[in-house]
């Protein structure tokens, strides 16, 4: 039988995906579901899920297969992992008019139906200005772009606003050079005072960032966060 230490050592093996840092003065836990955890606040933080983008496509007869499943998926293993109490939604719930699908929504309003005790905040980006409100069923309260919680503001755009600011909007990449090799990867990326977060959905275009002096950057695989 392993003794507690091995016991703990292994454990530590079997998960080294996820990377802590000081935001705010808080402890924030970034995570390969490209999600940032904060523990004293028992909330979870997501950014551009853009759910609905595939079927958007899709109803331009573009044949993109769809993701729902996988990013609930996704929440869960989040959700289950952290025990959050709250998840708070930094923008670009829902992409487009068009993306409200019957099949995504269905999927969705499972999901939620699964944890009725899960409080969901919804900070308004511009996707979500143009794509309408969520249903009522998925009970998310709408936040004013620019709330405070604890020590952080809560904003879709990340412009910096005085104090220290969790945001979306750019999903953010950062390309890296090896030799002949190069691969584009999401990160997490931290300049002046704010915290970037990557956009949730795997679907996600644009966001490629040069790195400025004193930036913090933690690039994202599906396995791991890592400081570059």
């Amino acid at each position: 039988m392993n003794s507690p230490r091995e016991a703990s050592e292994q454990t530590t093996e079997r998960s080294p995906e996820q990377i802590e840092i000081r935001f705010a003065g808080e402890r924030l836990v970034l995570t390969p579901e490209r999600a940032a955890w904060w523990p004293a606040g028992e909330t979870v933080f997501i950014a551009d899920p853009h759910f609905g983008k595939a079927a958007t496509f899709r109803a331009a007869a573009i044949p993109i297969p769809d993701a729902t499943h996988e990013d609930l998926q996704a929440l869960d293993r989040l959700m289950d992992r952290t025990g959050a109490a709250k998840l708070i939604v930094l923008g670009d719930l829902i992409h487009a008019r068009r993306g409200r699908c019957e099949t995504t929504f269905a999927a969705i309003d499972a999901w939620r139906r699964s944890r009725p005790d899960l409080r969901i905040q919804l900070v308004r980006g511009n996707h979500d200005v143009r794509a309408g409100r969520p249903p009522a069923a998925w009970r998310m309260e709408e936040l004013d772009d620019g709330a405070a919680l604890g020590p952080f503001t809560l904003s879709h755009y990340p412009d910096p606003r005085g104090r220290p600011t969790l945001a979306g909007h750019l999903h953010p990449k950062i390309r890296l050079d090896l030799g002949a090799d190069r691969v584009q990867l999401p990160c997490f990326l931290q300049r002046q005072e704010v915290l970037i977060l990557p956009a949730f959905t795997r679907f996600a275009d644009h966001g490629l960032i040069r790195r400025e002096p004193g930036d913090e950057i933690y690039a994202v695989t599906d396995e791991a966060v890592f400081r570059l």
